[in-house]
Formats: C-alpha cells, structure tokens, sequence
C-alpha cells in the first residue's frame, strides 16, 4: 500500500481517486497536482514509483495546501473558539444540531441521531 502524507492510500484504485483519502485534499486539488506533477490520473497507485510519490507530496506542500494533522487541528480550534465566545453557531455545534439554518421540525437526522420516541406510560 502507497503511503502519502501519512496515509495508506488504496492499492487498486486509480490514483486520482485514491488520493481523496487524505483529509483536505479533493477532486479538483488531486487533479491539479496530478497534473502539475505529471502523472497520468487513470494510472494505480500500486503501480506509482517512490520518485513519482515524493513528487506528490512535494508539489502538496509546495501550494501550501493544508492537509491531515494540521487541517484537522485548524477546524477543531474553529469550532472550539466558536464555542468558548458562545456564538450560535457554537452553541449548535455543541448540542450535534445543524449549523447552517437547516430545519430542524422535520429531517436534520444525520445530525441529530436516530429518533428518541416520547410517549406516555400509563397506571394500569
């Protein structure tokens, strides 16, 4: 298994897919650094050299593209700070509600979780 940034990329995938894996990096940035990087997108990543998997990584940190570790740490600190100032938008990242003005009355169930039923429980 290919190893970038850290991360075990997929084997048999092609490598412009297989670089998704790595937390910040898309479709459109793989391509771009496929492409700057000269490498043909359809190829597999088991198939990529170790000179042609420095020179992914290279062109990465040379764009100064935020990925992994840091960019993890970056959108924690976000919505850590979001929380400590007690915004709204912290307060629905604290509670797991929708953050952008979604409706909450009906849908919202990737965030809110599996329905909690409510009911009455009756003397007999």
């Amino acid at each position: 298994m290919p190893r970038l940034l850290g991360v075990d990329i997929p084997n048999n995938k092609k490598i412009e897919f297989s670089m998704r894996y790595i937390y910040g990096i898309g479709p459109t940035r793989a391509k771009i650094v496929l492409e700057k990087a000269s490498i043909d997108p359809n190829v597999r990543a088991h198939t990529l050299s170790e000179e042609q998997l420095n020179k992914i990584v290279e062109i990465i940190s040379e764009f100064g593209y935020v990925v992994e570790g840091d960019l993890r740490r970056e959108v924690t600190g976000n919505k850590k700070r979001l929380q400590a100032i007690k915004c709204y938008r912290g307060s629905r990242h604290q509670r797991g509600l929708p953050v952008r003005g979604q409706r909450t009355r009906t849908n919202a169930r990737t965030r809110k979780g599996s329905r909690k039923t409510v009911g009455v429980v009756r003397k007999k």
